[in-house]
């Protein structure tokens, strides 16, 4: 999870007057005209943390959450845990956990090679880790497999992530940063890392997720241009998923025959 106080070089108790300011700050060396180009990808870091840490609400939710991924493992010091895990090799429950803890200790590739070994996206590690715990490990795993350009297996974990929140919400205000950080993975990585069937599946995963009008209709454009013959299909599809959300609530269910996880 990024630190956000780190990229705006302040305390986590950091008044509004001093985020405000540190971003003012930090804004003018990162402007176009000083660095250039290169520092645009720092700009937008930089403006993703000054508008989850300027809002009161969505500041409290990373506060949650941020503190609980630190604090998880704080009781662990002074007994070499890490061993303790590693010889368990056998159990499924004590490779989720050592997954978790190796990303919460900066230990990223040695997370991605257990959570490999494990069997990757066929690891389940909903069922031995507490909902909490997986959804946090989820979203870490999908920001590092995306730095190493694995982008499917990146957009795999957000939609299970996603279809997650929608049944019974966690992330609450942080989730708009998840939903963000799925949809310019498909916009921007995802149709160049997988093959056109695979792509329009995917994009037909999104389709069920509850997002907006405008991004439904942008998706149906892709898939249309993947295979044009399927767009008249997919837009009554779309258009009966629609009734069905509104006569069921078991509709997020349903979709998981469509886009198993």
């Amino acid at each position: 999870m990024t630190n956000y106080y780190e990229i705006l070089e302040i305390r986590q108790n950091a008044s509004t007057q001093e985020i405000k300011k540190a971003f003012r700050e930090r804004a003018k060396r990162l402007h176009p005209d000083v660095v250039g180009e290169a520092g645009a990808e720092k700009m937008r870091k930089l403006l993703a943390a000054y508008q989850i840490l300027s809002d009161p609400d969505r500041r409290f939710e990373y506060d949650r959450a941020y503190n609980r991924l630190i604090g998880k493992f704080r009781g662990k010091q002074g007994f070499d845990y890490r061993s303790f895990l590693m010889e368990r090799g056998d159990d499924p429950e004590s490779q989720a956990t050592l997954i978790f803890f190796e990303l919460l200790h900066l230990e990223e590739e040695t997370a991605l090679a257990i959570w490999q070994k494990q069997g990757g996206l066929y690891f389940r590690m909903e069922r031995y880790l507490d909902r909490e715990d997986w959804m946090d490990c989820s979203y870490i795993l999908a920001e590092e497999l995306a730095k190493r350009q694995r982008y499917y297996e990146a957009f795999v974990l957000l939609v299970k992530l996603v279809r997650e929140e929608r049944s019974r919400p966690y992330f609450k205000h942080f989730m708009a940063e998840v939903e963000t950080f799925l949809k310019e993975l498909v916009r921007l990585r995802l149709r160049s890392a997988v093959d056109v069937e695979t792509y329009v599946e995917c994009l037909e995963a999104l389709l069920d997720l509850g997002f907006s009008p405008r991004d439904k209709e942008r998706w149906l454009r892709s898939i249309a241009r993947c295979n044009p013959g399927r767009n008249s299909a997919h837009r009554n599809k779309n258009a009966a998923a629609e009734r069905a959300v509104q006569r069921s609530p078991n509709r997020l269910e349903q979709s998981e025959r469509r886009f198993p996880s």
